[in-house]
């Protein structure tokens, strides 16, 4: 099953009864913006630079202007984020940055307590994304770490506001199956 958004597509894949991947793909980075944005700060260290007369400042614009998209792809743009359940194993989140750095992150079943769709409050907007709740090693009971799946839908739904799937509806699919 495959839904689609202007921005985002959502692939549930079921391997057997109980193993089941959800993939989260967003529009990959755009080369025009990129561009824009170096283009920018590299005339403002031109302009500054027929100013001052001081190469160095267009030196640090390059450096600095290199260093962000370094740290841009690597840390921050995620082009894809999939979440593999295994009932009886655990749960496997996976990010892949633009970079193509991966992070693979694993939750043992017994350690999840819950799996709950919480919200947040930005600006005058409310967000719904899905959280998983873990136990607390000495207090079963209790919630020890909240951790939040699908970043990359919870962040567009932040800043977008007119694409046809949006995360809040993102996770009522995966966890009921369909689009309301």
């Amino acid at each position: 099953m495959e839904e689609r958004g202007d921005r985002t597509a959502l692939q549930c894949r079921q391997y057997s009864a109980s193993c089941r991947e959800f993939s989260v793909r967003c529009q990959p980075v755009q080369l025009r913006s990129l561009s824009a944005a170096t283009c920018s700060v590299w005339l403002a260290a031109y302009w500054l630079f027929v100013l001052t007369q001081n190469s160095m400042v267009l030196s640090t614009a390059i450096f600095i202007t290199l260093i962000g998209l370094i740290v841009y792809l690597h840390f921050v743009k995620i082009d894809q984020e999939s979440l593999l359940v295994i009932a009886s194993l655990g749960i496997q989140m996976t990010s892949s940055y633009a970079s193509g750095k991966e992070n693979t992150t694993f939750i043992e079943m017994s350690r999840v307590k819950d799996v709950v769709i919480n919200e947040a409050i930005c600006m005058q907007k409310v967000i719904y994304y899905l959280c998983i709740l873990l136990r607390d090693p000495l207090d079963p009971q209790s919630v020890s770490e909240v951790v939040p799946l699908f970043q990359v839908t919870s962040h567009q739904d932040a800043k977008s506001e007119g694409y046809p799937l949006k995360g809040h509806q993102l996770t009522y699919l995966l966890m009921f199956g369909t689009n309301k």
